[in-house]
């Protein structure tokens, strides 16, 4: 009998997470002994708020540990749909909202119900590899349009208007984006709605950083959208960077209640539903004290801007100012060259065994040359990261 194991040949298109990889080889080094300063995380430093862990562990108490509907309980699909009224004034009832294992496991479910083998889904990069993962696993085929550091990485409805073929499906768009903090801009999106508007397109749009927008910016993209295509678009969000809830595991989509009910059909084959005690948590969440959001917020805000200041200070960085999440993205090329560092995957290795600094490669972002760095850490840490980083460079 040979050696070799035959996997599924879906995954022959699919690699593996480069972000998690990076989460790996921290937490390798941090067992050996090494204080590694970790910018290379995609979460939040701060705990997760009181009212939000009173609520879990009430939970606990009132046995709330049993199996829920699997499209989530009642009540915190209720407060979902009255954020999106609220923040947004769109307007979505029970039916159409499904809780998940995290944002990751809406926008998977989304792919699945949606897509399949003949179809394009098109997205943009440098963006979250998962979304074109998730497309090649639902047996479709990934269009990617490619933002630009000179246009602050900000999404423009020509070359998606462009990308689009007889066989278009889907556009999905994250915004803000990670790694790069753009955001879409709405007059861009209504460019691009109108344009597809005679299209059977679906678009899906990811609003996993929502609340962590720091400037002044217009960016009511689902009312762009629920006035133009309400029957062709989904919404996903969760609880995990808002809250500082990413190991709860919670995200949610709303959609038309059709779609609705076929993505709670593939969830009801794989977790069947979000974890009851995280429910009651995220209900609080979403129900709770909204300061500790603004407090976050604030201290991100501020995080932000001095270390642009530190990277505009070092010629050999170009970095744009991100309008949203907790990432810095800058272009790394004057660091490398043909006998030395030659790519931004090699030169972030070195930062992490020789300076102990993680940081992600923008190769995991369909961006070679970059590296995004997370300030979702304590102001004395970055510090001591900076410090690491510029004496390693020499």
């Amino acid at each position: 009998m040979s050696d070799a194991i035959r996997l599924a040949a879906r995954l022959d298109k699919v690699g593996a997470s480069q972000t998690q990889q990076v989460l790996v080889a921290v937490e390798q080094l941090q067992r050996q002994g090494v204080e590694v300063i970790d910018l290379g995380a995609g979460e939040p430093d701060f705990p997760t708020p009181d009212h939000v862990k009173t609520a879990a562990a009430a939970a606990i108490q009132d046995n709330f540990t049993k199996y829920t509907a699997g499209a989530g309980i009642t009540e915190l699909r209720a407060a979902i749909a009255s954020h999106y009224a609220e923040r947004y004034g769109v307007t979505y009832d029970t039916t159409g909202v499904v809780v998940t294992s995290g944002g990751k496991q809406a926008l998977y479910n989304i792919a699945v119900a949606l897509f399949g083998p003949g179809d394009e889904v098109i997205t943009h990069v440098p963006g979250w590899p998962s979304i074109v993962e998730q497309v090649h696993l639902a047996g479709a085929e990934p269009v990617l349009v490619r933002t630009s550091a000179e246009d602050g990485f900000e999404l423009r409805a020509e070359p998606v208007l462009d990308a689009v073929t007889p066989r278009t499906r889907g556009i999905v768009i994250n915004s803000p984006g990670n790694p790069t903090g753009a955001l879409m801009r709405e007059p861009e999106l209504e460019r691009l709605a109108d344009g597809i508007a005679e299209r059977d397109i679906w678009v899906i749009l990811d609003l996993c950083y929502e609340q962590l927008i720091y400037d002044d910016t217009p960016h009511n993209l689902p009312r762009v959208l629920w006035d133009r295509l309400a029957d062709r678009t989904v919404l996903v969000g969760t609880a995990s960077k808002s809250y500082a809830m990413t190991g709860w595991r919670c995200g949610w989509l709303l959609a038309p209640a059709a779609v609705a009910a076929g993505c709670n059909t593939v969830q009801s084959h794989s977790t069947s539903h979000a974890t009851s005690i995280t429910q009651r948590a995220a209900l609080a969440a979403l129900t709770g004290p909204q300061a500790c959001v603004d407090t976050m917020r604030d201290q991100y805000r501020v995080r932000r801007d001095v270390m642009l200041a530190w990277l505009d200070a070092d010629a050999r960085f170009r970095v744009t100012r991100p309008a949203g999440a907790f990432y810095l993205f800058p272009d790394v090329s004057e660091l490398l060259s043909p006998d030395g560092l030659r790519t931004s995957a090699q030169l972030v290795q070195a930062l992490l065994t020789e300076a102990h600094v993680a940081v992600t490669p923008g190769e995991a972002f369909d961006a070679p040359g970059f590296i995004r760095l997370s300030y979702a850490a304590p102001m004395e840490q970055l510090r001591e990261a900076w410090k690491r980083i510029q004496r390693f460079l020499g």
